[in-house]
């Protein structure tokens, strides 16, 4: 009986996103044939501010937490996670990598060669590699390969898209989760994380931009032939709307924040013009009342501009006519009235809102875009170990090394 109850239970994986407004850890159990949600804990999150650590025992504090809670509803304890990294100090650039193979059947060591020789490019002393993602295979001629396995050929090529993050916010990430007693098992960027739980092989292929529009950071990742072509972070999100209007309202940034929950919008032109709301006031005036429509253009004016921004950088990157199946939006701040509206106009291309997708078990506990990066995280994990496969596992070594050399 003890046997079959062993051979029945899968592997834990633990996804940890520490945002700027809410630290979010899902537990999951890995199957051969699927992921159960198993444990789920949110923790308001002050320690951050856009996607980096500025209070360490704030953070730490705010990962027990929210780690606590999930081991509680999952009935088990973890000890390592798989962690999201956001913030304008991210880059992402692609790089080619060049091997002679003189006729020798490919193998795994020459695509290791291969991937090795596209990332020996000069970055940064402050910045740390984070993720080395294949694009594409060349062998000779042929273009487009995904997998050149078993393939014969003179010569190999490869286009990978490399992201670095700055050393000293992963250094704080990772301290911040050792001092709540949690080991690292990687570091992965946010919008990478998401997009295992949002995106469909078919959308990938055709061409989508993905975008994660948080707290504190917006971050787009916009992919083509089934793999990531471009990343690009930006620092501005939710608390900006939240800041907007409590500076235009004149009233307390918890106010704010409930006051954009409830009737908040992207477009004030549906907003009906006789609604009036109940506005607090600092100290002990009585609350004002103010039009709706007054309120939602503050939230318009911000709104608009992010978009704008993550529309200009789509249009320089090159990559804006891949985008053949639409764009995706996801993240908390996504949840505000009529965005998706707001976003066709801009992108004049199709949007969807998106929730995570692709799991089992406790699936109406994380049925929302603000777990989205955290469940993505635990389907990423999973195939990690299901594959055996540590991309970056080196980085907190690497880390070390780096802090020594500094000291």
């Amino acid at each position: 009986m003890e046997e079959k109850e062993l051979q029945a239970s899968g592997e834990l994986v633990a996804g940890l996103d520490i945002g700027t407004t809410k630290i979010c850890a899902v537990i999951g159990e890995v199957f051969d044939d699927r992921v159960d949600i198993i444990g789920v804990g949110t923790a308001a999150s002050s320690g951050m501010k856009k996607g980096v650590v500025v209070n360490i025992e704030a953070t730490v504090k705010a990962i027990r937490e929210a780690v606590e809670a999930a081991s509680e509803m999952a009935g088990c304890d973890i000890e390592t996670v798989y962690v999201g990294i956001a913030g304008n100090h991210i880059k992402g650039f692609n790089s080619p990598g060049i091997l002679a193979i003189n006729n020798q059947e490919i193998r795994e060591k020459h695509i290791e060669e291969v991937i090795h020789a596209a990332q020996t490019v000069k970055i940064s002393d402050n910045q740390q590699i984070i993720h080395v993602l294949p694009q594409e295979y060349m062998v000779d001629d042929h273009t487009g390969i995904q997998n050149p396995l078993g393939m014969t050929g003179v010569r190999l090529v490869t286009n990978v898209h490399i992201v670095t993050a700055d050393n000293t916010a992963l250094h704080n990430l990772v301290t911040s989760c050792n001092r709540a007693g949690l080991g690292v098992s990687e570091i992965v960027l946010e919008s990478v994380a998401s997009s295992y739980t949002v995106l469909g092989k078919d959308e990938m292929e055709l061409g989508v931009a993905l975008l994660d529009i948080g707290g504190g950071t917006t971050d787009l990742a916009v992919f083509s032939n089934g793999s990531i072509k471009h990343t690009w972070e930006l620092a501005l999100g939710g608390n900006n709307l939240t800041n907007d209007l409590s500076v235009g309202l004149r009233t307390p940034l918890i106010e704010a924040e409930e006051l954009k929950y409830l009737y908040g919008g992207a477009l004030s032109s549906m907003i009906k013009e006789n609604l009036i709301i109940e506005v607090p006031t600092v100290g002990d005036r009585k609350p004002r009342k103010v039009s709706q429509r007054v309120m939602v253009e503050i939230l318009e004016a911000r709104m608009e501009e992010i978009l704008q921004m993550v529309n200009k950088n789509i249009c320089t990157s090159g990559y804006r006519n891949r985008i053949n199946s639409g764009m995706i939006l996801t993240g908390g701040t996504s949840l505000l009235a009529n965005i998706v509206e707001m976003a066709e106009q801009i992108f004049d291309m199709p949007v969807r809102m998106a929730y995570p997708h692709g799991i089992s078990g406790r699936v109406e506990d994380v049925c929302s875009p603000r777990c989205t990066t955290a469940v993505g995280l635990v389907l990423y994990g999973s195939q990690a170990s299901r594959s055996g496969h540590r991309e970056n596992g080196g980085v907190v070594n690497r880390l070390k090394n780096w802090m020594k050399n500094i000291v």
